[in-house]
Order: structure tokens, then C-alpha cells, then sequence
């Protein structure tokens, strides 16, 4: 049986980062424990207002965030906050499959859209590499808007 895994950024700002990518996966924030969020509620006002309750200090409350997939299947994505700027290039990156089945124009027409798409939420585009078969079929590099690099696969 496999193991269950969760993915971990190291960030300055967990609740920004954590919303760019909870954008670019098609994820959630959970709600906080215990809390049941009604349709449509918010769930980072709703972590606010527990923190708050349970008397964390306001400085404090941007030190940690979490995304999930909502249908369950998806590593659940973890932000902590560290002092430290990213010093080189990342080790493991994600590869984000935008583009699954497609091939030639078709495919990398999917990975400019979605290129164009996480651009506007913060991203930049680095490069694009063409398909090359049949080893290659193409892919965008990206970094988010803390410099974690990623691909649009």
C-alpha cells in the first residue's frame, strides 16, 4: 500500500503563497478544527476569527496555512513561515498537469493558457521547452511568487 504524502513550502508570507497555489491546483483552505463553515463562507476569515479566539497574537497568524483537494485524491499542501530567503534553486519542484492526453499545438495552446492564467495570479514564466518525440512533449517553466520554480506540464 502506498504512503500518504504532504507537500511543504518554506515561505515569507504562508497565506499569500498558500492562495496562489490553492488557484493554481484547484484546492480549498480547510476550515479551522472544530469549526463547520457554512456554503460559501470564508475559510481564511474564518481561521482569523478562531485564531483570535484562541488568543494566538495577531503577528503570529500568518505563520502557518494549508490547502487541500477538495475531491480528497491530492497531497494536502503545507506553507510555513521562515525568516530566510530562497538561497538557489529548488530540489523538488511540482510538475502541474494541465495538459493530460494532449499533444503538439493542441497541448502546448493548453500550457499557454494556463501559463497566462497563473501569470495574472503572481506567477512568472521562465521558459517553455518545445515537444520533442518521443521523448518530450513540451512543458513551461514557472516560478511562484516566492521563486519556487514549477512546471506546466
Amino acid at each position: 500500500m502506498s504512503r500518504h504524502f504532504q507537500v511543504t513550502f518554506d515561505a515569507h508570507d504562508p497565506r499569500a503563497l498558500s492562495s496562489f497555489w490553492r488557484d493554481a491546483l484547484d484546492y480549498v483552505h480547510p476550515g479551522p478544527p472544530g469549526v463547520e463553515l457554512p456554503e460559501g463562507a470564508d475559510p481564511l476569515a474564518a481561521w482569523d476569527d478562531f485564531l483570535a479566539r484562541i488568543g494566538v497574537p495577531e503577528e503570529q497568524r500568518n505563520t502557518r496555512s494549508a490547502i487541500e483537494d477538495p475531491d480528497g485524491q491530492g497531497p494536502r499542501v503545507f506553507f510555513q513561515q521562515v525568516p530566510e530567503d530562497k538561497a538557489a534553486k529548488n530540489r523538488v519542484h511540482l510538475d502541474v498537469r494541465v495538459a493530460p492526453g494532449l499533444e503538439g499545438d493542441e497541448r502546448m495552446a493548453a500550457l499557454e493558457a494556463e501559463c497566462d492564467r497563473l501569470v495574472a495570479l503572481g506567477a512568472k514564466r521562465v521558459r517553455r521547452f518545445e515537444p520533442e518525440p518521443p521523448m518530450s512533449t513540451g512543458w513551461i517553466v514557472m516560478t511562484d511568487p516566492e521563486g519556487n520554480e514549477f512546471c506546466l506540464d
